[in-house]
């Protein structure tokens, strides 16, 4: 967990302003998300559990972890898992039990999310 510590790359911080200005398009919640606590780290040991192979991406509460280092995962990723953070924020308990009884690929979080990152690829 030392990567919790370390200072933020230039790369982190480029990609969660570019999600964060591309979430502030949408309306999908009363208020915007709060980047404060939010971290986007390389973590391709979490993507060795089994139950978190087929991922690229995840969310556990402000922090995003990548299989692949940031330099090379898109934006989309970002914003789509930063959609997530967004969505935490807002309904933390709801969100978490949506997964056991909607599951992952028709879950109204994760349609949501991929919403996110399609609609707002045009904001720089």
């Amino acid at each position: 967990m030392a990567l919790l510590f370390a200072p933020m790359s230039d790369v982190e911080r480029r990609h969660l302003a570019r999600a964060g200005r591309r979430l502030a398009t949408l309306d999908f919640y009363p208020a915007p998300v709060k980047l404060g606590r939010v971290r986007a780290l390389h973590a391709p040991w979490l993507f060795r559990i089994p139950g978190c192979r087929r991922f690229v991406g995840y969310e556990a509460g402000p922090l995003i972890f990548t299989r692949d280092p940031l330099d090379e995962v898109s934006n989309d990723l970002i914003t789509h898992e930063l959609c997530h953070v967004w969505q935490d924020q807002h309904r933390r308990m709801f969100m978490w039990l949506s997964y056991l009884w909607q599951g992952y690929r028709n879950n109204r979080h994760e349609i949501e999310a991929r919403a996110a990152a399609r609609r707002t690829r045009a904001v720089p």
